[in-house]
């Protein structure tokens, strides 16, 4: 499925990055109104502090999740330039529809791969000047994953949402907005006002368990459904 004509097409689309890669889970999250799901591989994840196995250790339950989900998923493969190298090819023969990554893991073989589209995310050191690059790399979509890891969890304030606003302003790439603020189900309206196509929940505010991650995806899924067209 095009992930990014999704994004382009929808006022807000609603993403569940999982906290594991628990079958249940996304089908929960896909129930109660996701339109994507992300999974994870290779990597520790510093939000839901979760160890993610090699692709081959998590290849049961991802292919599980794949074949259940009847929209797009994407995977982030890593979070080292030859580790991602290695396992690109391998998410791209399992179904994936998109490879989320940040720049710094990004092996450039990648960039010429036209099997899967590429979300690439900048972390808090980004430069606004950076982003217009990305449109002529074969990105097809950018993660504003632009806060300092030791403030995850805070609340969204102003200056998050002016962050936003002049990111959104700097590039033609569709936004995709990550939950590393606590954001709140009714602050949905402000970054689409922004001009954020995306927005990407996780652990910080869908928590662990399989009601608390029923009731922030419903939650979202409400006020996105507000927007309206």
């Amino acid at each position: 499925m095009d992930y990014a004509k999704l994004l382009k097409e929808n006022r807000m689309s609603l993403i569940m990055s999982l906290p594991g890669n628990n079958p249940r889970w996304a089908k929960i999250a896909i129930e109660n109104g996701a339109d994507v799901v992300k999974v994870h591989a290779n990597v520790h994840h510093h939000a839901s502090n979760h160890n993610f196995g090699s692709l081959e250790e998590e290849k049961d339950a991802l292919l599980e999740i794949l074949s259940n989900a009847k929209c797009p998923c994407g995977i982030v493969v890593g979070q080292d330039v030859k580790v991602v190298r290695k396992e690109y090819e391998k998410a791209i023969d399992m179904g994936f529809s998109f490879i989320s990554l940040y720049a710094r893991h990004t092996p450039l073989q990648l960039l010429r791969e036209k099997r899967i589209q590429k979300m690439i995310a900048f972390d808090d050191s980004y430069e606004l000047g950076n982003l217009p690059e990305l449109e002529k790399c074969n990105v097809n979509v950018f993660e504003a994953s632009v806060m300092n890891a030791n403030s995850y969890g805070l609340p969204l304030s102003l200056e998050e949402l002016i962050k936003y606003k002049r990111i959104c302003k700097s590039t033609n790439l569709p936004v995709v907005v990550p939950t590393q603020r606590e954001i709140l189900p009714e602050e949905v309206a402000y970054l689409a006002e922004c001009g954020v196509k995306g927005i990407m929940i996780g652990a910080i505010v869908t928590g662990k368990s399989d009601q608390t991650i029923a009731k922030s995806v419903k939650d979202f899924r409400k006020a996105i459904d507000e927007l309206g067209l």
